[in-house]
């Protein structure tokens, strides 16, 4: 082990903020202002409810999560209750970051947040692993 961990803390809700800003400054244009209509939900876990949802029993097993109508399925008859919104959850995220070792902090949430960001745009996850081979 190198340096002083002694008095580090876990990176905290805003850094993961500060990541994932910095994933959406840096899309190519028409896909930045599009990520920006977008709330972006930074907790440490998803709750219960989307666990139970989604049919997750581990919270470690969620780092993100799109909440929303996709681009491609929205209609001007459409009223939302509530914008859309990309849910990175910083424990699951974390918990992935150490036991990966071979990635930065950075690389990892722009990943989550380029997946969930893709879901925004309509693609599936089928179509999302074909472009994205991030996992192999």
């Amino acid at each position: 082990m190198t340096g002083n961990w002694a008095g580090a803390e876990a990176p905290g809700e805003d850094v993961i903020a500060d990541l994932a800003e910095a994933t959406i400054a840096a899309l190519a244009a028409p896909y930045r202002d599009a990520a920006r209509d977008v709330a972006l939900r930074i907790t440490d876990f998803a709750s219960d409810d989307m666990l139970d949802a989604l049919g997750i029993e581990d919270w470690a097993d969620l780092t993100g999560l799109y909440e929303g109508i996709p681009l491609t399925e929205k209609s001007v008859m459409d009223q939302a209750d509530r914008p859309d919104a990309i849910w990175l959850f910083r424990l699951p995220i974390l918990y992935e970051w150490t036991e990966r070792g071979d990635v930065t902090l950075g690389a990892l949430v722009a990943h989550v947040l380029v997946h969930e960001l893709a879901h925004h745009f309509g693609w599936s996850d089928a179509e999302i692993a074909r472009i994205d081979r991030w996992w192999e």
